[in-house]
């Protein structure tokens, strides 16, 4: 597994226990890094991860609002939501990462969390954002980040 797959991995985990145990943000990742068994470049990129999308939460959250018709997003799924949560923070804030690549990590992500239906369901809610983007869908906006990690 790559860094920036398993960081992705991390991050989704890490947010779904916040949607069921919020409070302090440090505390909660120093838990939660007590039993990471990962390098540190996916640490890291987990944690940028995570960070970003706290941090974003309300307007990640109505970007799927808008996005996935006729849902509510405190009814779907907690892994579905959080994956999308991270795929969307990565569309919009992290410029290195071409969009088609944060939807194709979130969609594997989805379909081994949840099954095919997930995948189906989470691909075609980041689809329908990708739209909306200024910037490339296939391509990042500038130089990879110095992690190093692959996608």
């Amino acid at each position: 597994m790559t860094g920036r797959r398993e960081g992705r991995l991390l991050a989704v985990q890490f947010l779904f226990q916040r949607d069921f145990n919020p409070g302090d943000f440090a505390e909660a990742w120093a838990a939660f890094q007590q039993a990471l068994p990962a390098g540190a470049r996916a640490e890291a990129f987990a944690r940028a991860l995570a960070e970003g999308v706290e941090s974003e939460r309300a307007a990640l959250d109505e970007r799927l609002r808008r996005y996935a018709e006729h849902w509510d997003v405190r009814r779907m799924s907690a892994v579905d939501r959080n994956v999308m949560r991270v795929a969307l923070y990565e569309m919009m804030r992290r410029d290195d990462i071409p969009p088609v690549v944060s939807i194709n990590e979130a969609v594997d992500l989805a379909k081994s969390f949840g099954g095919p239906e997930a995948g189906r369901f989470v691909n075609g809610v980041l689809d329908r954002a990708r739209r909306d983007l200024d910037r490339p869908a296939r391509t990042p906006r500038r130089v990879p980040a110095a992690d190093g990690a692959g996608s």
